[in-house]
């Protein structure tokens, strides 16, 4: 697993890297990074977080194992988590963007801006192949 800038994500897309939100569907809603797949490591449930424990059944169900997969959420929290979890279960090329959707701080407290937090171009519609809903199924 390796850690990537939103930079270095934009340049990977460009290629065809695939993205994986691991954001809840709410979040995922309010806008994403263009093409991103949403499959949440965690949901919202009565005001607090709970694992989604088909998250690894559902991701391998989407991607191949050993093509390269950028995972993201908002701040890097849980796409680190959701990372470790993928990479033990055989996932052999994860990237995570480390500052995520909104930004978060590196090991000196210093900002890291974030994809939407840098003015990235963003979407607010989704593809029905984009869509949780459709992809737990």
């Amino acid at each position: 697993m390796a850690i990537i800038t939103t930079d270095e994500a934009e340049n990977l897309m460009d290629d065809g890297t695939l993205v994986l939100d691991v954001r809840t569907p709410e979040e995922f809603s309010d806008g994403h990074i263009p093409g991103a797949r949403n499959i949440p490591f965690a949901l919202s449930s009565g005001g607090s977080m709970v694992a989604n424990p088909d998250f690894q059944t559902q991701v391998e169900a989407h991607f191949e194992k050993d093509a390269p997969l950028i995972v993201h959420c908002k701040a890097g929290g849980r796409s680190a988590k959701a990372a470790h979890l993928l990479s033990a279960a055989g996932f052999q090329e994860l990237l995570d963007m480390k500052a995520g959707w909104s930004g978060a701080k590196d090991a000196f407290g210093a900002t890291l801006m974030g994809w939407q937090a840098e003015g990235r171009e963003i979407e607010v519609e989704a593809e029905a192949e984009q869509l949780w809903q459709n992809l737990k199924a």
